[in-house]
């Protein structure tokens, strides 16, 4: 009787903790499941039997099919903003998805945020004072991003050339080159406070 008695107080245990993380948009923190008075130890036991899901450290969902990569990274990471290769895709500078989320955060912010098997996340820790230069929102996927303005993220490119590969660092470039809503009085201001005016010049201007 008292196997039935924890096997049916683990169901309703179980219950309370799915209904909980529906009525909270389907990902709920460690410290919110704190508000259940369930023993922790249970939510550990839900996750090894696959009843739960851990997101990453302290984030949990029921079902990760409902939610696709995209909506995950709106989720976690509202303070960060799309950058590098992620920035050049949603704009459509480059054609093919980047492997991992390109995401620029404030380098005081806890790297084990970032520690996650899916979606595969590539954080750039960035000076507070850089972090919101250029900063602009953008609706994509169906969420909502922090995203930098075109000509920041050109900049960015420019400035860390070496950790892309060469063809995609082409790629980008060649696409702003082509854009004509691009705004070159924008791109030298971004290139001033990036430190990359030498570059601009030699590697855009020449085709302007």
């Amino acid at each position: 009787m008292a196997n039935h008695r924890r096997s049916k107080s683990a169901e309703e245990a179980l219950r309370e903790v799915q209904e909980f993380i529906e009525a909270n948009g389907g990902i709920v923190k460690k410290e919110q499941l704190g508000e259940l008075h369930i023993d922790y130890r249970r939510i550990l036991e839900f996750v090894e039997e696959g009843k739960l899901v851990r997101i990453k450290n302290g984030y949990y969902t029921d079902r990760m099919d409902r939610f696709t990569e995209e909506e995950l990274i709106a989720r976690l990471f509202p303070d960060a903003s799309l950058c590098m290769e992620s920035a050049l895709y949603a704009y459509g500078y480059i054609k093919s998805k980047p492997f991992g989320w390109h995401l620029a955060v404030d380098k005081n912010t806890s790297k084990s945020r970032f520690k996650m098997d899916y979606p595969k996340v590539i954080p750039y820790y960035t000076e507070p004072e850089a972090l919101e230069l250029g900063t602009t929102e953008c609706s994509l996927w169906g969420n909502t991003y922090r995203i930098y303005e075109k000509e920041r993220v050109i900049c960015d490119c420019l400035k860390y050339e070496s950790k892309l590969d060469r063809e995609v660092f082409k790629e980008a470039i060649q696409s702003y080159i082509r854009d004509e809503s691009k705004d070159i009085s924008a791109l030298m201001e971004y290139a001033r406070a990036r430190k990359v005016v030498k570059k601009v010049q030699s590697l855009i201007g020449v085709w302007l």
